[in-house]
């Protein structure tokens, strides 16, 4: 069997690029040094003075939390694939010699910048490189959410009951492996699908409701280039109008057009709309036991051909990318969703950038 060479693996990687590797076209529009200040910050490393193995480079590290994103990876199944695949070793900048992070390393990498609570400053920083890029936001917002899925709880009624006021179980007080396994803060809801029509030809009279667990992902985007511009985590029961008016509203877009759908109308956010400079494209209701007016369903279906395009960015995330929550706690939910947010920020950074180079 003939030993490979030096130029045998250059030779391969020349050959993964010409087959369109991503990750290398990340390497070259993206800039993952900015990330740094912010890493080491959150991070705060010793001066190494007292000794020990150096840790890895932060930038390396987050660059692995990128390919576990952008691949839907357990820890285990990416310290796996940077030691087999050529095109994870070139974007991570490792040499077939080099130090590969162990499963166990990206636990606690992940794990140190969740308690740090750098998922939002991550996410700005990058908001400012496309903002320098050319992408502003502009021509409105759109608001949406959905449902992110976590493991399933097994819990009784009475635990049910004291997760639900706020209260940690008293069997799970004194077992603090139990308790490291139970997730306190996802909640269940019925996700509504629409009813398919029947093998007869009929229609069910009522939509279909599906028993869901976990959390949920809410976001704005700008109408312009359908880059995510603000974000919010929550369990799955929560509101999604109620988040309006928490931070979701973007006050740097150069236009005052809000669109949602119906879960966001309501009288308080109408009012705070109005009262912070913003111009309501928010759905209409259907009176109550009362049809349609036309002149209410004219204006929605206007305002659909707008306020669909966020579903585009849902529907990247969870086929592309597997949005799925395995941990425990909305503090490390909220970085799971923070990190698909960025991976799909920079996906569509890429594909802005390639559509410009092709006009």
């Amino acid at each position: 069997m003939k030993q490979s060479g030096f130029f045998d693996v250059e030779e391969r990687l020349a050959r993964l690029s010409g087959l369109g590797d991503q990750l290398e076209a990340f390497s070259q529009t993206v800039d993952f040094e900015v990330f740094r200040p912010d890493l080491e910050k959150a991070l705060a490393y010793s001066d190494g003075s007292k000794g020990g193995r150096p840790p890895f480079d932060p930038v390396l590290m987050f660059k692995i939390l990128v390919i576990q994103t952008l691949n839907n990876l357990s820890d285990e199944r990416t310290e796996y694939l940077i030691n087999d695949r050529l095109s994870f070793m070139r974007f991570l900048g490792l040499g077939l010699s080099d130090r590969v992070p162990d499963a166990k390393t990206v636990w606690l990498f992940r794990e140190r910048l969740t308690q740090a609570c750098a998922i939002e400053r991550l996410f700005d920083r990058f908001d400012v490189i496309l903002r320098n890029a050319g992408y502003l936001p502009m021509s409105g917002q759109i608001l949406d959410a959905t449902l992110v899925a976590a493991p399933k709880q097994r819990n009784t009624n009475a635990e049910k009951a004291d997760l639900r006021a706020g209260r940690i179980p008293e069997d799970w007080q004194d077992k603090p492996s139990k308790l490291s396994h139970k997730d306190r803060h996802a909640r269940w809801t019925l996700k509504f699908t629409k009813a398919k029509r029947q093998d007869d030809g009929s229609m069910p009279a009522t939509d279909l409701a599906i028993p869901f667990f976990g959390y949920k992902s809410h976001v704005s985007i700008d109408r312009k280039f359908r880059l995510i511009r603000k974000w919010k985590t929550t369990d799955a029961a929560a509101s999604d109008g109620a988040r309006l008016r928490e931070g979701l509203l973007d006050k740097t877009n150069t236009a005052s057009s809000v669109w949602a759908d119906t879960a966001y109308r309501s009288k308080a956010n109408e009012d705070f709309m109005e009262k912070h400079g913003f111009v309501s494209k928010v759905h209409g209701k259907k009176p109550h036991l009362k049809p349609m007016p036309r002149h209410i369903q004219k204006s929605n279906t206007g305002k659909s051909v707008i306020r669909s395009r966020v579903e585009h960015v849902f529907a990247d995330q969870k086929s592309q990318t597997g949005l799925f929550v395995r941990t425990v706690g909305i503090t490390r939910a909220t970085m799971r969703i923070g990190l698909a947010n960025i991976v799909y920020n920079m996906r569509r950074f890429l594909f802005l950038e390639r559509l410009n180079a092709s006009a």
